[in-house]
């Protein structure tokens, strides 16, 4: 990891708009020895992502310096992908990072395209069975996934909601958790990806399939990279069962025929829910889809209405 020196810093530390990461992305270049002229913003949300337009490399701005160990990692595990031949997202060989500059982490990986394409959910199940049969160095030093410590952190940090929603995200949380305790894996524990779902998988220039968005890596029942696939097509209808269905046949397991499902799916979508609830401030359509998921959480019903994030 290195440091920009970069001067002080732009405007409050809470403060990530698009006029304090288009500095922080014109330092970082610079003392990376890129040029950020003309550079695209592609999205401004958990991180800021940018792809410049004077090499095939993509930017990403992460929200504060504490994510700093976070983001070594997934350097770590991009390189150590990149070292057994395995689809993934990588990142430039000569550029030293992670960078802090102004408070905020930046991160530079390799264009997978120029036009952004997502790969297919069976391609997505392929490079799942692979990756769950490969065998992590020790010197990644994956940290163990804890849902409960994740989910308890996000709703500890929910300030633009109210009182009375906050509560019955906590109260829910608490009974998941007691059930999350009495679950019985039946896969493998090992290394999963963490936020395995069809948006990071992205068709690369050559054809292929490739996985992105390393920064989740870590060491869980591997039941925990399937529960998204499950969840987008038994509750939202975001895949068909067509789709479905060769997500299971190609992976080898069909996560909804194990009794921990609608446990794991709870807790899963109940992080969704909480992560939605920090962009609340951000923007009226986040507060309008917040208040849609939360009605389906107390009724049980309107799941199908729920629009992808």
């Amino acid at each position: 990891m290195i440091s920009g020196s970069g001067g002080g810093p732009v405007g409050d530390a809470s403060e990530f708009t698009s006029e304090r990461v288009t500095v922080v992305l014109r330092e970082a270049c610079e003392a990376a020895g890129l040029d950020a002229s003309g550079a695209e913003l592609l999205r401004l949300g958990s991180n800021a992502v940018y792809r410049l337009a004077s090499l095939p490399i993509i930017v990403r701005i992460a929200r504060g310096s504490a994510l700093l160990p976070e983001l070594e990692r997934a350097v770590a595990v991009a390189r150590w992908l990149e070292a057994v031949d395995f689809p993934a997202t990588r990142v430039p060989v000569d550029i030293a990072q992670p960078v802090v500059v102004r408070g905020l982490v930046v991160t530079f990986w390799e264009s997978v395209q120029e036009q952004e394409e997502y790969a297919t959910v069976g391609e997505l199940a392929d490079l799942l069975r692979r990756l769950h049969w490969l065998e992590e160095p020790v010197s990644l030093g994956l940290p163990y996934f804890d849902p409960m410590a994740k989910l308890s952190s996000s709703l500890d940090g929910l300030d633009a909601v109210s009182e009375e929603d906050r509560s019955f995200l906590e109260q829910r949380a608490a009974r998941l958790g007691k059930e999350y305790d009495r679950l019985d894996f039946v896969l493998p524990f090992g290394m999963i990806h963490g936020d395995a779902n069809i948006g990071n998988v992205l068709r690369h220039r050559n054809g292929s399939a490739a996985l992105i968005d390393l920064d989740g890596f870590a060491l869980a029942p591997r039941e925990w990279d399937l529960v998204l696939t499950s969840l987008y097509y038994d509750r939202y209808g975001w895949h068909t069962e067509g789709e479905y269905a060769e997500f299971v046949h190609r992976y080898g397991f069909d996560l909804m025929n194990w009794p921990g499902y609608e446990t794991l799916a709870d807790l899963r979508e109940l992080m969704m829910v909480a992560w939605l609830g920090h962009q609340v401030g951000v923007s009226e359509r986040s507060g309008a889809e917040f208040a849609r998921r939360m009605r389906s959480l107390r009724t049980g019903e309107g799941r199908d209405a729920w629009n992808p994030f």
